[in-house]
């Protein structure tokens, strides 16, 4: 049908990837906002269109219309506002999967108000430092002990937050969700003038990851669902009132990638395994027995079911494979395609953005690549002095010509600091400090963030290739490569590694893997020291912290120094999980 993305887009349809890139365009309204002009303009056109497929461990199951969406974002919508919630107000939402949080972002959407999705896992010292950072007025949380209990803990020191409200559940001194909804009614209509919302207003706020201090409140606008048209329709090819799985929780930026706008505004249904835990058995089950026809999730989750007998599920009527989060290394893809017939298509990007490199529908996906750049956001690879790169060597990936026409779905700044949003997009272009390299035929692969860069002996060695190379052995699941102090070489390149089920840590093991990899990539990239654990340090985003590694060895990044790792390791350990977002 198109119905609604051809309101945005002059062009959906596309002969090549050339003719995408150069053709494809979004217009963005004056006062686009994503409660009315997708959520009900769905209702309005295909009242019973499908929008919603959720279940959880528990067996329950629940399908939502676009009507019903709507209806209950219309009540929420009443609830929040007499609770005196109003445009430019900020909202925090602790609420996993759970099917609620698509009705409550539609109505703060509807509202005007800002969100910030969060996750479960967040602690007394997170909440009150996004409560305090953001002016945080409202808090709705699922019914859980643990976050029930870190948000009251938090309290006494986010005096912002007025009202906090329980979804799934009931608690005293919390107001309910359930009976908020009960009593409101299911007509609201748009505001207008001065409390009507424009593009350029605040919608959304990200708080990153902080693995390298405080989190930062990544600030998008009510034309942000619009950047991930791309994202949806030409990275993950949902297809309309088909089912599309991505695998994540509320509290993160790949939620609002893959589980509710730029699939929405594609028309397709969304599925929603509300899971209690990662098993990966059940997901496979569960991507068989619903008969998904798009999936994505972050590379870890397809390692780990590769550890599974993936060749004994039916997931053929999967037609599209995608990653992202963390980079995919080649074997990954590799065994998959062995076991599927299908390839993963891989997409890069941020918090701060939509995807900004994919492989798209018309390219062959090549293992180990994140494919070429989307349209819209000019990427170039940058070198020191803003010049952009040869094919072949190394740039940091960079969103360009920002001053001429900012794209729909970057963010626009972070929220009250000023200095640090012209610092990042206060010139012509924003530098990711992602390292990158392209090949001749303008596939584009990851190298690390520059700090993860190691400088060994007079060589840079990017950890990518390295893990790739380790991954491909039978015996890793997955790993981190660091650089680690060496009192000739400055740094050296160690490897953290997770074995897989039936191997054991020996002497024996740790030179295989050594000459395994001087025989997969040059044989200085090697790692000399290799150290196993059960588990890689991770942020609750489930990206590898490997400057957390690199502090534990003793490599002080700031300022090139290398220390005695004799340090407290178990206050620095803290001092990182206070700081993770």
């Amino acid at each position: 049908m198109d119905h609604i993305i051809s309101k945005y887009c002059p062009r959906v349809e596309f002969d090549s990837y050339e003719d995408f890139f150069e053709n494809f365009r979004i217009d963005v309204p004056e006062s686009f906002n994503f409660g009315y002009d997708v959520v009900d303009e769905w209702a309005r056109v295909d009242p019973n269109k499908r929008a919603l497929l959720w279940c959880n461990d528990a067996g329950e199951e629940r399908t939502f219309t676009f009507s019903d969406i709507s209806v209950l974002s219309n009540r929420a919508a009443n609830a929040f506002s007499e609770l005196g919630v109003s445009k430019g107000d900020v909202v925090m939402c602790i609420l996993r999967r759970r099917w609620e949080y698509w009705v409550v972002a539609s109505a703060l959407c509807k509202i005007g108000a800002t969100i910030i999705p969060a996750t479960l896992q967040l602690t007394t010292h997170d909440i009150a430092y996004r409560a305090n950072t953001a002016g945080v007025k409202m808090l709705v949380c699922v019914d859980d002990d643990y976050v029930v209990a870190q948000v009251e803990g938090a309290l006494p020191e986010a005096q912002s937050v007025q009202h906090k409200v329980v979804v799934a559940g009931k608690r005293d001194g919390w107001l309910s969700f359930d009976e908020l909804l009960d009593s409101a009614s299911e007509t609201w209509e748009r505001p207008t003038g001065s409390a009507a919302t424009t593009s350029k207003d605040t919608m959304l706020i990200y708080f990153t990851s902080g693995t390298t201090g405080n989190p930062k409140a990544v600030m998008h606008n009510f034309a942000h669902p619009l950047g991930h048209i791309i994202t949806a329709r030409y990275w993950q090819q949902v297809q309309e009132d088909k089912l599309h799985m991505s695998v994540t929780d509320s509290g993160w930026a790949k939620f609002g990638w893959g589980k509710i706008y730029g699939q929405w505004i594609c028309g397709a249904t969304i599925f929603c395994y509300d899971m209690d835990k990662f098993v990966p058995a059940k997901l496979l089950q569960h991507m068989q027995d619903y008969r998904l026809t798009t999936f994505c999730a972050p590379p870890t989750m397809y390692r780990f079911m590769l550890q599974e007998d993936v060749g004994a599920y039916d997931l053929s009527s999967i037609q599209n494979f995608a990653t992202a989060g963390e980079p995919l290394n080649a074997e990954v893809t590799i065994q998959w395609e062995r076991f599927t017939g299908k390839k993963i298509r891989e997409g890069f990007g941020q918090t701060e953005g939509p995807v900004l490199l994919a492989t798209f529908p018309w390219l062959d996906p090549k293992p180990g690549s994140m494919g070429k750049p989307s349209p819209l956001l000019n990427i170039k690879l940058l070198d020191d002095d803003g010049r952009e790169v040869e094919d072949g060597d190394e740039g940091a990936i960079c969103v360009t010509g920002l001053k001429d026409a900012y794209p729909p779905g970057l963010f626009v700044g972070y929220y009250n600091n000023p200095e640090k949003t012209a610092e990042a997009v206060g010139g012509d272009y924003y530098n990711l400090h992602d390292m990158a390299w392209r090949d001749i035929d303008g596939y584009v692969s990851f190298v690390g963030r520059n700090d993860d860069v190691i400088k060994c002996s007079g060589y840079r060695i990017g950890p990518f290739e390295v893990e790739s190379a380790l991954v491909k052995h039978d015996a890793v699941v997955e790993c981190a490569v660091t650089g680690a102090p060496d009192p000739v070489r400055g740094l050296v390149v160690k490897a953290t590694v997770v074995l897989a089920k039936g191997y054991e840590p020996s002497d024996e093991l740790t030179k295989e893997l050594q000459n395994f990899v001087k025989k997969e990539t040059a044989p200085y990239k090697y790692p000399r020291i290799v150290e196993y654990t059960d588990e890689l340090p991770k942020t609750v985003g489930g990206k590898i912290k490997r400057k957390l590694i690199r502090t534990r060895d003793g490599v002080e990044e700031d300022e090139g120094k290398i220390h005695s790792p004799a340090a407290d390791r178990q206050k620095l350990d803290e001092s990182y999980e206070k700081q993770e977002g």
